[in-house]
């Protein structure tokens, strides 16, 4: 499956290099990295250069979720020049005029993958129709290329693949920062990995990209054991303490998990999520969203005390009000934050949660 490791080694310090991934975490993100989502691609009409084939302006591809949409140009713009456009008259079609927008009229941003903007936009259409996610997933990204006069204060980026690269190296060190405190890993890398790293989104290489991303991602390990209650980190001296094999890498290792919420036609949230709670538990996807959207993700109560009739009893149930979408998946709510962030979260590093409205 994957030529950067398969083998689960202890923690520890270990040097980065020594490091290898377990079979799951290789598995989940791979899963994660194949990932396609199907986009139509209509030129607008009103822009097709003189003697077009107006029958062929439509244009299908299974595009990757962790690629970006400037990266899809050149095979567009082959295929339009090739059966769509009249060769003398779209001589002057310049790539950094065009821009996408869907059929709704929202503009696509250059500087999010392609499956987010793929999750973000089948959510808005879901609460916008009332339809359940299930059905509106089948149906393709529909976007409009226009050809001239790009809204350059909406896009944030030009659509070029170096402006893509920069905007994506500059995420990759603000999660980098988010999670260990600086971007020393990051910007440690030889210039040849910096670019390795962005040939394998370019080139849709799991390999090529996860030989330099290892070096900066924490590694899947376990959790901590949790303290026991009551129990003080001072009751004995540490030369006594077992030794530890607690990865300082590893993913319950960092300050905190970078982390974007999406609001369905809604503002875009930036939270730092810890991997750990004050009492030493993970934290979990559903007590992140309870904490930071508690009206659309009420906490729940705790258990009623046991009785002689219950002497069991259950916490009460909360109402389901939303979902969560990661990486095209509708998220369990105990999943791990710490899990999620090594294993689901985008190439640039950031964990994007979509969350939709449940009808």
């Amino acid at each position: 499956m994957s030529n950067y490791g398969t083998t689960r080694q202890p923690g520890g310090g270990a040097p980065a290099k020594d490091k290898t991934t377990d079979y799951h975490t290789a598995l989940f993100r791979r899963l994660s990295w194949e990932g396609t989502v199907p986009i139509e691609i209509r030129v607008d009409p009103k822009e097709l250069p003189a003697n077009s084939d107006r029958g062929l302006e439509c244009y299908y591809i299974q595009a990757p979720r962790v690629s970006y949409l400037p990266l899809l140009l050149p095979e567009i713009r082959r295929f339009l020049m090739d059966v769509v456009f009249d060769e003398a008259a779209a001589s002057g079609l310049k790539e950094e005029d065009w821009w996408f927008e869907t059929e709704e009229g929202t503009i696509t941003k250059w500087h999010w993958p392609i499956g987010l903007i793929f999750d973000n936009h089948t959510i808005s259409l879901s609460v916008r129709s009332s339809a359940p996610v299930a059905s509106s997933q089948a149906q393709p990204l529909r976007l409009i290329l226009h050809l001239a006069s790009p809204p350059t204060e909406k896009l944030m980026l030009q659509p070029s693949q170096e402006a893509c690269k920069q905007a994506f190296m500059g995420q990759l060190k603000e999660a980098d920062f988010i999670r260990w405190g600086s971007t020393k890993r990051v910007t440690g890398l030889r210039k040849l990995e910096q670019d390795g790293i962005w040939e394998g989104i370019r080139e849709h290489n799991f390999d090529d990209y996860w030989r330099v991303a290892s070096k900066v991602t924490p590694s899947a390990t376990l959790p901590p054991p949790a303290p026991a209650p009551g129990a003080s980190a001072h009751a004995r001296p540490p030369s006594t303490d077992a030794p530890s094999t607690f990865d300082r890498d590893g993913a319950y290792s960092v300050r905190s998990i970078p982390v974007r919420v999406y609001l369905p036609d809604g503002p875009i949230l930036q939270e730092f999520a810890p991997p750990l709670l004050e009492d030493g538990s993970p934290n979990t996807l559903n007590s992140f969203l309870s904490t930071h959207l508690p009206l659309l993700f009420p906490p729940r109560p705790p258990a009623p005390p046991p009785s002689r009739s219950k002497p069991n009893p259950q916490p009460p149930s909360v109402p389901q009000l939303a979902y969560v979408m990661i990486q095209g998946v509708v998220s369990p709510s105990e999943a791990e934050m710490g899990w999620l962030g090594v294993c689901m979260a985008g190439a640039d590093g950031w964990l994007s949660i979509c969350v939709g409205i449940n009808r």
